[in-house]
């Protein structure tokens, strides 16, 4: 038998896998840059994202294990019995009545968002149990399998909303910014393991990631030149949690730096301000009237449409004003006085020299405290304005933030995560190590102020645990270049490890005279490194925006100029 003829095609070679080039690159010298290297391979790039969203789940969840605001402490309870209580009360009342019902028992005091939030969890809950949300009985419910589905709404709200809006953001910061893509993972795990708002939301117990996180997809809009849909978010926002006004003015100015230019430049930094919408005035300033007035548009019909309900169903026994007047009463409540228990801001830290509320009356108080916020939030605002750049944006966002909280008028501890978060979300631009170090070190204090509370409710391990791992993570024992940061970084650390030590040891003597020696203590030492930080963020900001470059010495930088100057 004559053999088979030769085959027509060659046998094809197995591929070599050859390892990707990126993965040759060295690692960011810190730990949490190392765990994720291997994730920098072409292979493995797709599983980046959700090994850091279960590794955040974990780290999220171990906190839940610990108690909660208020636990077994009756009578009132603490933030876990408010939120049960808004879901209980909006599942069985009116909406007419959502605003007025039994107000010294945790009357709701949040804005219309967080009310249908807590209609939606309250409806779900009672599918499960209609006992965890009965009318009147349910006062004070703790049950284990109640506290996990209290448990699970907040994480569930996280991972819908907080979590998806910090990936979009570093998408799209990390694009205005020229960030590469291994960066931008270790940026947003930097992000998600942040300890102040893990612990507050997922131990103390609240829903802050809501609110925070709609303000970030407005960020990340706002970056992805979706102005519309970004102010439409933001409303959300403070339609979730008032404290969102802390962000406001920061946006409002470089919303409105979109819309306005000066000397006959384009409207706006996107470039479409010579489409014939915009108006001159006296060939000095032009403004996009267009664009100005769909955001109105869009800001006042989004705000309607939330409290619309309340005005349409006031009830017999009031009016459509009535009852937006009691609202806006619950939301803002001046009568509680200038700072709620110890805050380590202007007001509460200078009051060991001057007694404010002996001394001066409340509306005083309120417009010394309206003049002192407007000059703190003005140079970044005015910056933002001036020069509108998306890069600029986190730095204005964090400088007016931080302004809130070292001088406004009502200010909770647990406040800080606002300007904190803010200040996180700068990493997203470039995680250069001088910038690390300072956000680890911010965090750190950020969580030592919340201390006295966290000490409170029993979550000192949870504390010591978060704030541990995340100065290892970001190897924080790794100071600054500058002298004067490393003295001031050192410093704080050890007056918070002093503070922690006198706690445990000294326990008569000057704490019997002066009970609440530690939580002073804590008070004026977070002022001054809040206030370290609200003037760096100023100096960063400058920085970023070219106001220093004539003053560089030696003329150098220069490659970062060219980069600053691609992403404008």
């Amino acid at each position: 038998m004559a053999p088979p003829p030769p085959a027509s095609h060659k046998a094809r070679k197995r591929k070599r896998h050859v390892r990707s080039y990126s993965m040759q690159l060295p690692s960011k010298p810190f730990p949490l840059a190392s765990f994720l290297h291997p994730l920098r391979t072409s292979s493995m790039r797709r599983l980046a994202i959700p090994t850091v969203l279960i590794t955040a789940f974990i780290f999220r969840w171990a906190v839940t294990y610990g108690p909660h605001s208020g636990e077994n402490t009756p009578p009132m309870y603490g933030d876990f019995e408010a939120q049960r209580h808004w879901m209980e009360l909006t599942i069985h009342l009116p909406i007419s009545e959502w605003y007025w019902y039994d107000l010294p028992w945790w009357g709701l005091d949040y804005p219309p968002l967080t009310a249908y939030h807590s209609w939606l969890c309250g409806k779900i809950g009672s599918l499960v149990n209609p006992s965890w949300f009965a009318l009147l009985t349910s006062r004070g419910h703790e049950s284990y399998n109640h506290k996990v589905f209290m448990r699970a709404t907040v994480a569930v709200s996280d991972y819908l909303i907080y979590i998806p809006a910090v990936v979009i953001f570093t998408k799209w910061c990390s694009r205005a910014t020229g960030t590469d893509k291994y960066d931008r993972i270790i940026a947003l795990s930097i992000l998600l393991s942040s300890p102040g708002l893990i612990i507050i939301d997922y131990g103390h117990f609240q829903y802050n990631s809501v609110m925070l996180g709609l303000c970030i997809f407005a960020f990340a809009s706002f970056l992805a030149d979706r102005l519309l849909w970004g102010s439409l978010l933001f409303v959300l926002g403070l339609g979730f949690k008032q404290m969102g006004l802390y962000y406001a003015p920061a946006v409002f100015a470089y919303l409105a730096g979109l819309c306005v230019s000066f000397g006959g430049a384009a409207a706006n930094t996107r470039g479409d301000g010579g489409n014939g919408n915009g108006i001159n005035i006296g060939g000095l300033l032009k403004v996009d009237i267009q664009t100005l007035a769909l955001l109105g548009i869009t800001v006042i019909s989004t705000f309607g449409i939330m409290v619309a309900p309340f005005a349409i169903f006031h009830g017999p026994d009031r009016t459509a004003l009535e009852q937006l007047g009691q609202m806006v009463h619950r939301v803002f409540p001046f009568a509680r006085g200038l700072w709620e228990d110890k805050v380590a801001n202007f007001w509460c830290a200078t009051n060991i020299a001057f007694k404010y509320r002996e001394r001066l009356s409340t509306p005083s108080l309120q417009k010394i405290s309206l003049l002192m916020t407007i000059f703190a939030i003005l140079p970044p605002c005015l910056l933002l304005f001036l020069r509108p750049k998306k890069r600029l944006l986190p730095w204005g966002v964090a400088g007016c933030a931080w302004g809130f909280f070292l001088f406004s008028f009502q200010v909770h501890e647990k406040s800080v995560l606002l300007p904190m978060v803010a200040m996180n979300l700068v990493v997203a631009g470039g995680l250069d190590r001088d910038l690390l170090s300072w956000i680890g070190w911010a965090n750190n204090v950020a969580m030592f102020s919340m201390w006295p509370l966290l000490k409170r409710e029993g979550l000192g391990l949870q504390y010591t645990v978060l704030t541990a791992l995340w100065s290892w993570l970001l190897s924080l024992h790794e100071l600054p270049s500058s002298l004067y940061a490393k003295i001031l970084h050192l410093g704080v650390y050890a007056g918070a490890i002093g503070l922690h030590i006198a706690e445990l040891t000294i326990t008569e003597g000057i704490v019997e005279r002066f009970p609440d020696i530690w939580v002073v203590g804590n008070v004026v030492l977070c002022f001054g490194a809040f206030s370290s930080m609200y003037i760096w963020v100023l100096y960063r900001m400058a920085e970023e925006a070219g106001l220093l470059d004539e003053y560089a010495v030696g003329g150098g930088g220069e490659e970062e100029k060219e980069r600053l100057k691609k992403v404008e």
